[in-house]
Formats: C-alpha cells, structure tokens, sequence
C-alpha cells in the first residue's frame, strides 16, 4: 500500500540494518580511496615537474596569446 509506514515482520532485522551500514561503509571507503590515490599522484606530477625547467628561443615578442604554435618558442632544460 502506498503511504504505509507501518513495517512488516519481514522488513524488520539486523540484516536490513547492517546492509544499509555496509552499503555506506563501502561506498564511503571507495571514495577516500580514490581521493586519496588522486591526490597521491598528483603530489607526485607536481614534485616531478617542479624540477623541469624551460627556457624560451625567442624575445617575450614572438608568443601570441592562445596560440598553438607557442609551444614551438621554449625548450624544456631540467631533466
């Protein structure tokens, strides 16, 4: 019946408890996961290029702005 918020014998017990608890438990440790293995990776991009310089071909001139062909214009030094 719609709009019954009596609960039946069957609705009732630990196990519908528990899986809704495992259920958020899971979820809840997939995502922290995930954070916490983006997170690691990006620390480790981070701290790999920070140690990768470039130095640019040309006078400060030759770049447009949103140019394509400006990757053209620096040379990476570090590394």
């Amino acid at each position: 019946m719609a709009g019954n918020t009596q609960m039946n014998e069957n609705e009732r017990g630990i196990f519908s408890l528990l899986h809704g608890i495992t259920g958020m438990l899971i979820a809840t440790v997939l995502l922290l996961s995930i954070l916490g293995g983006l997170t690691y990776f990006a620390i480790d991009v981070q701290q790999r290029e920070s140690t990768n310089f470039y130095k640019i071909n040309q006078d400060l001139n030759g770049l447009k702005m949103n140019s394509s062909e400006n990757h053209k214009q620096y040379e990476l030094v570090g590394k």
